[in-house]
C-alpha cells in the first residue's frame, strides 16, 4: 500500500461518502482485513461493543443471517469504517482536508463517525438498535419498498399519492434522476406499482428488503432512536456532514441527534445532496465501503462528476496515485 500525505490544495475537490443497505455482500473488507492492522482494529472493537463475532459472519455468511437489518447495519458501517481507518493510519490520510462527508440511510452514521462526530463503539450500538426498531416497526408481510426506474422525482410524487387510498405510499429515496424508491403498506406499493406501468415508467419492482424504510410506519422505530439518541454524546464534526434530510451541512452537534431521528421517517435525499457538493466546488466523490451503488449513482446524477469506489488495499493505491 502507498503512503502518501494529500496535498491540502487537491483535497477541497473531494467528498467522501459511505453506503446503505442493499451493498452488503458476505466476503466484503476481508482483503483489507487480511492486510492492515488498522481494519482488524476497527473490526474487533465492533464485535467486542456487540458481544458479537459479527466479523465471522461478515466473512463467512450465512448470507440470509448478514441480510437481517439488525446485522447489515452495524455490518457495512464496520466495513467503511475500516477503510477509513486505514486510509487515515496507514496511507497518511487527512481526514480535516476532505470537503464533504455525506452517507445513505445508515451511511449517515458511518459518515459522522468518521469524522470524530460519533465514537465507533457508539455508532455499533446505535445502528445495532436502528436496525432492531426498524424491523419491530411494522410486521413482515405488511410493508413494502419498489424502485420506479425511469421515473423522475415530480413523476413518483404523485403516483405514490395516487396509490395511497388511506394507507402509506410515500417517496423514500430520492437516489438519482430516473431512480426513486417508494415505501408504504404493501397494498399500496403494488397499486403504485400499477399506476406507474400506466404511466408508462421504464420499470417498476418490488425490492428485497425486510421492513418499509424511510417512511411514515417507521414511526415507532423513530420512537425508540429518538431515546437512544438523545442519550448519546456527539461532538463537532471535523468535516462538513451533509444530512439526508437537508441535502446540506449542518455542523452544530446538538442538532445531530434530531437530524437522525427525523431520518428514519424521512426522504433520502441523495441526489440533492451530490447536487449540493457539487455546487460548493467538489469533483470527485470517493465512496468509502462495500459494493459501488454510490458510484454508480454519482454517475447519474452528474456524469461531469468523477466517482471512484474503495474497497481494497489496490483501492487506495489506485486513490492515492489520483490524488
Amino acid at each position: 500500500m502507498t503512503v502518501a500525505i494529500i496535498k491540502e490544495d487537491l483535497m477541497n475537490r473531494i467528498a467522501f461518502v459511505f453506503p446503505g443497505q442493499g451493498s452488503q455482500f458476505v466476503g466484503m473488507g476481508k482483503e483489507l482485513y487480511e492486510a492492515s492492522l488498522a481494519a482488524r482494529e476497527v473490526f474487533q472493537e465492533v464485535d467486542e461493543t456487540l458481544k458479537f463475532n459479527l466479523t465471522r459472519l461478515i466473512f463467512e455468511g450465512p448470507q440470509e443471517e448478514l441480510m437481517l437489518t439488525s446485522n447489515t447495519q452495524p455490518a457495512l458501517m464496520a466495513v467503511s469504517l475500516a477503510i477509513l481507518r486505514t486510509l487515515v493510519n496507514e496511507a497518511g490520510v487527512k481526514i480535516e482536508n476532505i470537503d464533504y462527508v455525506a452517507g445513505h440511510s445508515l451511511g449517515e452514521y458511518s459518515a459522522l463517525a468518521a469524522v470524530g462526530s460519533l465514537e465507533l463503539n457508539a455508532c455499533a450500538k446505535l445502528l445495532r438498535q436502528r436496525g432492531e426498531s426498524m424491523q419491530a416497526a411494522v410486521p413482515i408481510g405488511q410493508g413494502a419498498m419498489a424502485a420506479l426506474l425511469g421515473a423522475e422525482i415530480e413523476q413518483a410524487e404523485k403516483i405514490a399519492q395516487e396509490a395511497t387510498q388511506g394507507q402509506v405510499c410515500e417517496v423514500a429515496n430520492d437516489n438519482s434522476p430516473g431512480q426513486i424508491v417508494i415505501s408504504g403498506h404493501v397494498e399500496a406499493i403494488n397499486r403504485a406499482i400499477e399506476i406507474a406501468k400506466a404511466h408508462q415508467i421504464k420499470r417498476a419492482v418490488i425490492l428485497p428488503v425486510s421492513a418499509p424504510f424511510h417512511c411514515s410506519l417507521m414511526k415507532p422505530s423513530a420512537e425508540v432512536m429518538k431515546e437512544a439518541l438523545e442519550k448519546t454524546s456527539f461532538k463537532a464534526p471535523r468535516v462538513p456532514v451533509v444530512f439526508n434530510v437537508m441535502a446540506q451541512p449542518q455542523n452544530d452537534p446538538l442538532s445531530h441527534p434530531e437530524l437522525l431521528i427525523q431520518q428514519i421517517t424521512s426522504r433520502v435525499r441523495w441526489r440533492e445532496s451530490i447536487s449540493y457538493m457539487k455546487s460548493q466546488g467538489v469533483t470527485k466523490i470517493v465512496e468509502i465501503g462495500a459494493g459501488k451503488v454510490l458510484t454508480g449513482l454519482t454517475k447519474r446524477i452528474d456524469p461531469e462528476l468523477e466517482g471512484l469506489s474503495i474497497q481494497t488495499p489496490e483501492d487506495i493505491d489506485v486513490f492515492l496515485k489520483q490524488v
